[in-house]
């Protein structure tokens, strides 16, 4: 998964395509066992790096591109209540 930096939407991304590109362009994604998200261009399959996102994918939010980080939410701790508290 994807974080954009800017405005912290998760996943909200599209694709930027090379005016050459001379597929149809037929893009869809899905997230795999590992929680990480599967592209699917014009049939070929792929995990996508950081790499990959911060130079052909661009923030649906905010417009933003070069903002993404990964993000996996299984990772991140839960806030816990502290000592004393209900």
């Amino acid at each position: 998964m994807f974080r954009c930096t800017k405005c912290s939407s998760v996943d909200n991304f599209g694709l930027v395509f090379n005016p050459n590109y001379k597929g149809k362009g037929e893009f869809t994604t899905s997230v795999n066992e590992h929680d990480e998200i599967v592209f699917n261009v014009d049939g070929y399959e792929f995990i996508p790096d950081l790499g990959f996102m911060n130079s052909h994918a661009v923030c649906k939010y905010c417009g933003e591109i070069k903002c993404w980080q990964y993000y996996f939410p299984r990772f991140y701790k839960q806030k816990t209540p502290e000592a004393g508290e209900d």
